[in-house]
């Protein structure tokens, strides 16, 4: 068997390892695709039901109906623009509340995203703030008002059996951030040790996975870095505790996140920890403090609770209400790259109206920044061809020392001034930018639900088109690995054709790589987002264009054409 023959299967068995195995590292490393927006059924594009609108799925301890559950206690109305629901007076619980501006699904008539549910109800997940020895969990606060809403704080009144007068005053804003300001006046004969608490408590685990690439689970962030971690598994074997000043802790999933601020003046000492029935806890406590008869003592904590929008997010850590809030988003190593592709993405999708437009002009713009190391590419491709010759010339002398053909090969290069790695150039600049816009596409809620065009809905999201069952006209739905939706199928027809316009190898088991490579990336992208399909057809598109136009400014590169 040649040794071009061998190079050839040993790629074909490479290929295919790829092909079956992707979708194994795909589950275990890197978050998947939001789910399909649409199903094609019967050739028509119809929205896909969401399952969390199961009332009894995530809840084995719930007891009741939420409706039940929320008419059971006396309750004060939170009403800001993006947030609705209540707030518990038995206990002084914030366990009701939905997000007015995300939906579960693009259905007109899907109700908003629930985030907050009572205790007893399916889906439990609510926060609380107070004091050691307040007042007891069942006792009923008494309120100054039946509405929170921005600018109409309300008062919350409390005691305790040994004397203690309890306050809170809550404020909430415009977008997902409550200020809870604490008070504890000690109307007894004798001093009392005091320390204010917070928690959020939530009945089991997210759906989603913790993935390497996107955290999902306990979360908390102090001294200067954010920690994703411990996950839910680790526990159940354990509580995990540290201590901070300053900082946030609480529990996080790729769009939600509901927050614990405490005074980011003082220590405090938080824990993770689980519970009966699942249930999984995050809480702090501040140092306690001697409190002589007559004095009061006041803390001001704050608690998120809402979508993880960047610059929301952006604004409350700039602004020290909640520092080091934004590392909620798990931007990871390409931080750096991946914050200004979204905030430039975002501006071109507000600048159009269109977020399949806006991925188009932001894949123009990278190559048109592209294009001076794209010319120089080109010119060093055509310096190598113009060598080409002399290369083999030389291989032919030598082919029997190959250190001596090494150094002459090595020699040549530097007297023509060809450099055979300028060619890689591009493609690692490549690499940062695809991770950033996966990143991108697959943590920030702003893209979520985003359409392009007729049966593409949501971006976010596998193209849902697939003639593997005739574009719905079939009932099946094809497994994610052969899933080829029609921007995999064309992803892989403009690389295909970009290949061909590359100058022709002279090895020929690199012409066949080179040729069963787009169909093998056309496989790999098939589960990804629509969005990054969409941009690397564009880049395609772009390239192809690209290499027309430098064709003609390098005739020596013309000779390398396929035939």
């Amino acid at each position: 068997m040649t040794e071009d023959r061998r190079n050839f299967i040993l790629f074909a068995v490479l290929a295919a390892l790829i092909l079956l195995g992707w979708q194994v590292v795909v589950d275990k490393v890197l978050p998947p695709a939001a789910p399909p927006a649409t199903v094609i059924v019967d050739a028509k594009s119809k929205p896909v039901a969401n399952p969390s609108a199961d009332p009894t799925a995530d809840s084995p301890a719930a007891t009741r109906s939420r409706a039940a559950v929320l008419a059971e206690t006396p309750r004060i109305r939170i009403d800001t623009p993006a947030l609705a629901g209540s707030i518990n007076l038995k206990g002084a619980r914030l366990d009701d509340l939905v997000l007015k501006r995300h939906k579960e699904s693009l259905k007109a008539d899907s109700p908003p995203i629930r985030l907050l549910s009572p205790a007893g109800a399916p889906g439990a997940y609510f926060a609380q703030l107070g004091w050691r020895g307040g007042p007891a969990p069942d006792a009923i606060w008494r309120a100054s008002g039946t509405v929170l809403a921005p600018g109409k704080p309300v008062t919350l009144d409390a005691a305790n059996a040994t004397g203690q007068r309890f306050r809170i005053v809550l404020a909430v804003d415009n977008d997902y951030m409550f200020t809870i300001r604490q008070t504890v006046l000690n109307a007894s004969t004798g001093a009392v040790s005091v320390a204010p608490f917070g928690l959020v408590n939530r009945s089991g685990a997210f759906e989603e996975p913790d993935y390497w690439t996107m955290h999902a689970g306990p979360m908390w962030a102090g001294g200067g870095k954010a920690n994703y971690g411990p996950d839910f598994d680790d526990l159940n074997d354990g509580a995990s505790n540290f201590r901070s000043t300053g900082g946030w802790l609480g529990f996080t999933d790729k769009f939600w996140l509901t927050a614990l601020v405490p005074d980011q003046r003082q220590a405090f000492d938080g824990q993770f920890r689980v519970g009966p029935n699942k249930a999984y806890q995050a809480d702090f406590a501040m140092q306690e403090r001697l409190l002589p008869a007559g004095q009061m003592l006041t803390t001001t904590s704050r608690l998120f609770a809402g979508a993880k929008e960047v610059a929301v997010l952006d604004r409350y850590a700039d602004a020290g209400v909640a520092p080091q809030l934004d590392y909620a988003i798990d931007w990871g190593w390409f931080r750096i790259v991946e914050k200004p592709i979204f905030y430039y993405l975002d501006w071109l999708f507000r600048l159009v109206g269109n977020f399949g437009v806006a991925i188009i002009l932001l894949t123009v713009t990278i190559r048109l920044l592209m294009y001076p190391i794209a010319n120089k590419q080109f010119a060093s491709m055509a310096a190598m061809r113009i060598v080409q010759p002399k290369m083999k010339a030389i291989q032919d002398r030598h082919k029997d020392d190959k250190e001596k053909m090494q150094r002459e090969v090595m020699a040549l290069y530097k007297t023509e001034g060809v450099n055979p790695l300028a060619g890689c150039l591009p493609v690692v600049l490549q690499i940062p930018i695809f991770y950033a816009l996966y990143k991108v596409l697959m943590l920030t809620i702003e893209m979520r639900h985003q359409p392009f065009i007729a049966w593409l809905k949501d971006l976010s999201a596998p193209d849902p088109l697939t003639p593997i069952n005739l574009f719905g006209i079939l009932p099946f739905d094809p497994p994610s690995f052969l899933h080829l939706g029609v921007l995999a199928i064309l992803l892989g027809v403009t690389m295909w054709l970009q290949f061909k316009l590359n100058p022709a190898a002279t090895d020929p088991t690199t012409q066949q790589v080179m040729m069963l490579m787009p169909w093998v990336m056309m496989f790999i992208f098939a589960p990804l987002a629509a969005g990054l399909q969409l941009y690397y057809v564009a880049s395609n598109i772009i390239s192809i264009g690209q290499q027309k136009l430098l064709y003609m400014r390098y005739p020596a590169m013309s000779s390398g054409t396929a035939k």
